[in-house]
């Protein structure tokens, strides 16, 4: 093991080669956490494309594992959710047998996250468009949470990143108020760059938010036996809660 990987090595394939996530992951981390970041190349964010890319995600997956990732995380939400929890779970039980090696998706980190929030209603915010919000709110109500809402912003898969904060703010407040009694918000997505706006919604809207960053975060630092809290990006963070 690599002298800076004293506590872990986390391996992470991130679904599209925007920039952004990536550096957020590594910066919110621990000290001592190595990471071994790998890619594949979804570029236009649509149902069809996201069937086409399990054999992208399993060669990454096994670059992972020969590296001796502790944990390996194929990031990337709608890839997997449009597949169904059923498929999706038999999935990464297949690769995990194969790989020898503790295996979680995007989707599966925010339903633990979530579940260890103790939330059992959301209102969910993405930045896709149409029927596949569906296909998200879905996948939450096979895990059990009552989905008041899942609404997308209306902006193109690649300029996502381009949205401000303020922006994503707004969404999820008017999401929040209209569709009233959630206990906590989803943001679904890693492409928008809102982890500044994280503790202001919990702050204002006086419930928790699970963020796809913090919550990768937390559920690495849970499988590696790592326990540091961090301030200012929401109460996964601050507060650690275990894992359900």
């Amino acid at each position: 093991m690599a002298f800076s990987a004293w506590r872990g090595i986390a391996g992470i394939i991130h679904p599209t080669l925007r920039p952004g996530a990536t550096e957020e992951f590594i910066r919110l981390l621990p000290e001592g956490i190595g990471v071994i970041p790998l890619f594949i190349n979804i570029t236009r964010g649509t149902r069809d494309e996201f069937k086409t890319v399990m054999g992208g995600y399993e060669q990454q997956i096994a670059l992972c594992a020969e590296q001796n990732c502790d944990a390996i995380h194929p990031n990337g939400a709608p890839p997997f959710m449009v597949m169904g929890r059923e498929a999706e779970t038999r999935l990464v039980g297949e690769w995990e047998a194969k790989y020898k090696t503790p295996i979680f998706t995007a989707g599966q980190n925010h339903i633990s996250a979530l579940r260890a929030l103790g939330a059992k209603s959301i209102i969910g915010a993405s930045y896709f468009q149409g029927d596949i919000n569906d296909t998200f709110a879905a996948y939450f109500r096979d895990a059990g949470f009552d989905v008041r809402c899942m609404e997308g912003v209306d902006v193109p898969f690649n300029k996502v990143q381009e949205l401000s904060g303020e922006q994503v703010y707004s969404h999820i407040k008017k999401s929040f108020l209209k569709h009233k009694g959630a206990d906590a918000i989803y943001m679904l997505g890693s492409g928008w760059r809102t982890l500044h706006i994280v503790d202001m919604l919990e702050r204002d809207l006086g419930v928790p938010v699970v963020h796809p960053v913090p919550a990768r975060v937390w559920e690495f630092q849970k499988r590696l036996h790592v326990n540091e809290k961090r301030t200012g990006f929401g109460h996964l963070l601050s507060a650690l809660p275990s894992m359900v």
